[in-house]
């Protein structure tokens, strides 16, 4: 196989995963390709809405995609430009949702306060992120982002009135937060177990040494958790919130809230 189709790698980050080992126009094909999940869920999410998103749900939705577009590219290619697409589209995704869970139900003056104060400090940490190249400002961030948005829908959740709603939401916040804990697990053991990683997959052979690009699970995992917290913010801030609403959502988030509220329930009664 001749050199790379996009000439040598350029990104400071590159994961456990073997570089252009399939084929010489994708750096890292599992990575690539389990970024996808991001934009099937978005997909899924404007395709089965009773009416075409508007204003800051599309905005959700968007951006659920385009960490998966921006991802992919990036593992695609393994240039620092992409690279910092990706980092760029994780907070274009979480940016907004905590953008509407904190403006919802509140003053005009206050929503406009939000959003000047999360503009600045989106501006401040990606402006420093790419110019200096600082990646724990961008980490931090994003695990900042991700601490607000899980929170604060928790304690929105608690707010609903019906109480088998409520503890359908609830449970589906914590599915979706346990979904993104499991990701960054793996992320942690493929970035410092990767030599070991690697003697696995190359004892086991392909098509099962896939299973242990644990970088591609994290995107299928956090793509999980990024499409229950787009959906469990839209329910919080609907007018009607129905056991519905659960319902509805891609698998395997009604499955897995389901399982954890009857399991709940029953412990309940058995105490």
């Amino acid at each position: 196989m001749t050199g790379p189709f996009w000439g040598p790698p350029t990104s400071y980050l590159n994961f456990c995963e073997e570089d252009y080992v399939i084929s010489r126009y994708v750096g890292e094909i599992v990575n690539t390709l389990s970024s996808l999940t991001f934009v099937l869920y978005g997909l899924y999410g404007l395709a089965t809405s009773s009416t075409f998103p508007r204003g800051p749900r599309l905005v959700s939705y968007l951006g659920l995609m385009g960490v998966g577009i921006c991802s992919g590219g990036y593992h695609m290619t393994l240039k620092y430009h992409t690279q910092m697409a990706d980092e760029l589209s994780m907070h274009l995704l979480t940016t907004p949702l905590i953008y509407r869970l904190l403006t919802y139900k509140v003053t005009p003056e206050r929503t406009r306060t939000v959003g000047i104060i999360l503009s600045i400090l989106f501006t401040i940490v990606m402006v420093t992120h790419m110019v200096m190249d600082e990646f724990l400002l961008h980490a931090t961030a994003f695990g900042l982002s991700v601490y607000i948005i899980a929170s604060r829908g928790l304690r929105l959740s608690k707010q609903v009135p019906d109480p088998h709603a409520r503890a359908l939401i609830s449970n589906a916040s914590i599915f979706g937060c346990l979904s993104f804990a499991t990701g960054y697990a793996l992320w942690l053991i493929d970035e410092f177990a990767c030599q070991y990683l690697i003697q696995a997959r190359h004892t086991i052979g392909l098509p099962f040494a896939f299973l242990l690009e644990f970088h591609g699970w994290w995107h299928v995992l956090t793509a999980i958790g990024g499409y229950a917290a787009v959906e469990i913010v839209n329910i919080l801030t609907a007018d009607n919130v129905s056991t519905k609403s659960i319902d509805s959502l891609a698998w395997p988030v009604p499955q897995m809230t389901k399982l954890m509220t009857g399991r709940r329930a029953s412990v309940g009664k058995t105490a």
